[in-house]
């Protein structure tokens, strides 16, 4: 098939995939009814697709208060596995993480005494199940020797693994105003946590936690029907928040949700979204691996275009009833050049339901292409003179 282009920003080519292309069950249309949410943002995506099953506001900035401290402990669960720090490793509770998140503070805390010393493998429960406010400052100033020190890693970390809308003030979440994210990129974040540190990851999941004779249940009011992690928060202006993911019959969801007025409203519409989301959705393979998607035209190459294939299968996660139609489109920067190496990756599926977009696939060429002839080269380069003037 050869594909149909329209050019759309300079230096960039889109190929509409034909719904020929697409599993005829994939073509089923009618468009279901759009899941209304309570929340000011949200977002639920399937973990192994990245399908994004609902999108609200999931790019608009909040303070995320508590769920700041999921970037606190990216920071420790990449120290131990680099093996900077271990879990015996002892750090002493300063005055200042005392008074600002201990029991002096009336926040949430894990009740460390002053002048004490705690574990790594401690602090880390008392963070993730008592969202411990003195333990991201004692792991703060025990590994970086100050906050600040320490919340200039979490923005270099964060900016390694492309939150780009989010910035952290201070390692505890409390109020601060550099302090801002967005759903997008704490789901990314929780999404990190749980594949790169599966077994740090557990710790979310312990249904209590007791430091200095004082027992406390895990502040996750999702964890009773069946989520393992990750994090609530609270901000003045921002209302209540949650990022959240679960796993049944071997699907996992990740859920962020955002501006909710109460506690209980938040956990009713998580509850509500994730059985919804798993209930009546189901997974569809579009693509196996290595099948020809769609094809790149070539500029001055021995063939005239490229066949794209994907190196995974291409699934998507779908309604089960009147799934919307799906769309596809092809995009890569024009004008393509030879020589192209056969698995370079020079395009991206983009996957719609509607204009909804749902999940985007790198794809890469199914063979090479050498530089043509030197007629070849100058009848395209006539073809890409008319195009670019087009």
């Amino acid at each position: 098939m050869r594909p149909r282009f329209s050019l759309i920003l300079p230096l960039i080519m889109v190929c509409l995939v034909s719904q020929a292309w697409l599993p005829a069950r994939a073509q089923e249309a009618v468009k279901p009814a759009v899941m209304e949410t309570k929340a000011v943002q949200a977002y639920l995506i399937e973990a192994s697709t990245g399908t994004v099953l609902l999108a609200k506001n999931e790019r608009q900035s909040f303070a995320p208060a508590s769920l700041a401290k999921l970037m606190t402990l990216e920071i420790v669960f990449q120290a131990l596995s680099k093996g900077d720090i271990r879990p015996d490793t002892l750090y002493p509770v300063s005055e200042y993480a005392w008074r600002t998140g201990g029991a002096p503070s009336r926040t949430s805390t894990m009740f460390a005494a002053l002048k004490s010393q705690v574990p790594v493998a401690d602090l880390i429960k008392g963070i993730a199940v008592q969202t411990a406010n003195d333990g991201c400052l004692i792991v703060a100033e025990g590994m970086s020797g100050s906050e600040a020190n320490f919340v200039e890693r979490m923005n270099a970390r964060a900016a390694e693994l492309g939150l780009k809308d989010s910035h952290f003030g201070n390692a505890t979440g409390l109020p601060h105003p550099d302090n801002r994210s967005t759903l997008v990129d704490l789901v990314t974040l929780a999404q990190h946590l749980q594949r790169v540190y599966p077994e740090l990851y557990k710790m979310f999941s312990l249904p209590e936690f007791e430091w200095n004779k004082i027992l406390q249940r895990n502040r996750n009011p999702l964890l009773g029907i069946g989520a393992d992690g990750l994090g609530t928060g609270f901000a003045d202006g921002s209302g209540f928040a949650i990022v959240a993911s679960m796993e049944r019959n071997g699907r996992r969801l990740f859920l962020g949700l955002g501006g909710l007025v109460t506690d209980k409203e938040r956990t009713a519409e998580a509850t509500r979204l994730f059985n919804w989301g798993f209930d009546g959705f189901e997974m569809r393979r579009l693509f196996d691996q290595g099948e020809v998607i769609g094809e790149a035209s070539v500029y001055g190459g021995a063939q005239s275009t490229v066949p794209l294939v994907s190196r995974v299968p291409v699934e998507v996660y779908v309604p089960v009833d009147n799934p919307e139609r799906l769309q596809a489109r092809i995009v890569y920067r024009w004008p393509l050049r030879p020589p192209v190496a056969s698995g370079a990756e020079i395009a991206v599926l983009n996957l719609l339901a509607g204009d909804r977009p749902l999940l985007s696939v790198p794809l890469q060429s199914a063979v090479s292409v050498d530089v043509g002839t030197l007629r070849q080269r100058a009848v395209d380069a006539v073809i890409e003179l008319l195009f670019f003037w087009l």
